[in-house]
């Protein structure tokens, strides 16, 4: 059976029960937007977003065959009394000449004087102990009355110039995600990020947002601006910004100086060597892994120190399984790292990554821990864009 309201009351009742719906929708909107976890909202004011470097993403990366972790050995001539006679002819082969009888010399082994001694190795942060306090930060060329001024930034670019060359860095990369998630039930939205750079300069973006592209209920932006240096990645600055119903615009920047970093509670720090930020660390290992192919294997171990909003402190990165994952390009070969590191409630944030070698090491698949039960999980939703060559 239909109710109808009757009379002249009716329109005015017919508004209120619609602007009582649109009410408790906002208001339902604010409380999620409230609950959320510290993985998608932020704490404090900050400074002014930093100033973006703009690039045009203007083709896709295909799958390819990545290069062998190392060079086969070669093995060194046989000496001259380890050289076989010729075996003996059956009857009916052709009578052989002298000459094609005649054993050639061997060639002489070069002397070990000769032999170019082996390239160095480079630096990388796993090479810090488990669980080793944090080491004291190595010396600056740059004044320390001067720490965060531009001819600190031009020496850092200067000094790593040469390393840098010595390494193809890709050029800058766009990867879109599709997310999902669980806070007290399912959510989804979207992710990007963006690694790009403007010579020894740097920048890497990751944004995400949860419900509609059209209208967000959280979204969270996460920025590293720095230079290249001689052990990858050299953070300069570290900002986050929060976007949420109801409420205003959230910012947190950590201060990455020659000799300290400043976290957003003003905490300082001793600036460790190969130190990473919440956003760099993705492309920081993206980085080791193309350096060093034989890292990413099951069973290998490594060390970053990591600054976040919250602490400075090192971090055990476990290499895992090989998976292989469903992507618009068709399966692509991936290994699975994993933060030794357990999340808990009010504690951290942790992201465990898989690297797709057959894509320049990139991260096809990035899931960000609150707790046991509260995640994000981005998957590859496109091929990677990137800009034209350098």
């Amino acid at each position: 059976m239909r109710l109808a309201l009757a009379g002249p009351a009716a329109g005015p009742a017919r508004r209120a029960a619609g602007a009582g719906v649109v009410l408790a929708v906002l208001a339902g909107h604010g409380w999620l937007g409230l609950q959320l976890p510290e993985l998608m909202v932020g704490e404090g004011a900050g400074p002014k977003a930093m100033r973006r470097i703009e690039v045009a993403f203007v083709r896709e990366l295909a799958p390819t065959q990545p290069a062998p972790a190392a060079p086969a050995k070669v093995q060194p001539a046989a000496p001259k009394a380890a050289v076989a006679a010729p075996a003996a002819l059956p009857a009916s082969a052709p009578k052989v000449t002298p000459e094609s009888e005649a054993v050639p010399e061997p060639r002489p082994e070069p002397r070990p004087e000769q032999q170019e001694p082996a390239p160095p190795q480079p630096a990388l942060a796993e090479s810090l102990p488990q669980n080793a306090p944090m080491p004291e930060p190595a010396q600056s060329a740059v004044a320390p009355t001067q720490p965060s001024s531009d001819e600190a930034v031009r020496v850092a670019e200067a000094a790593s110039a040469p390393r840098a060359a010595s390494f193809d860095w890709p050029p800058s990369t766009r990867l879109t995600y599709a997310l999902n998630g669980y806070f007290r039930g399912d959510v989804q939205g979207q992710a990007k990020v963006e690694w790009v750079r403007q010579g020894a300069r740097y920048q890497v973006h990751l944004e995400a947002t949860i419900g509609p592209s059209f209208a967000p209920l959280v979204s969270r932006r996460m920025s590293s601006d720095g230079v290249l240096g001689p052990q990858g990645l050299q953070p300069r600055q570290y900002e986050e910004e929060t976007r949420q119903v109801l409420r205003s615009a959230r910012r947190r920047s950590v201060s990455f100086e020659p000799q300290r970093v400043v976290l957003p509670n003003g905490k300082e720090y001793a600036r460790p060597p190969g130190v990473q930020d919440t956003a760099s660390q993705f492309v920081q290992l993206t980085y080791l892994f193309s350096l060093r192919p034989e890292l990413l294997k099951p069973g290998q171990t490594l060390q970053v120190p990591l600054a976040l909003p919250s602490n400075l402190d090192n971090w055990v990165f476990d290499v895992r399984e090989r998976v292989v994952l469903d992507t618009p390009m068709g399966p692509v070969e991936t290994y699975h790292v994993k933060p030794r590191r357990e999340a808990r409630a009010g504690g951290d944030l942790t992201a465990e990554m898989w690297f797709a070698p057959a894509l320049q090491y990139l991260p096809i698949r990035i899931k960000i821990r609150q707790d046991a039960e509260t995640y994000i999980d981005l998957m590859l939703q496109r091929a990677p864009q990137q800009s034209a060559p350098p």
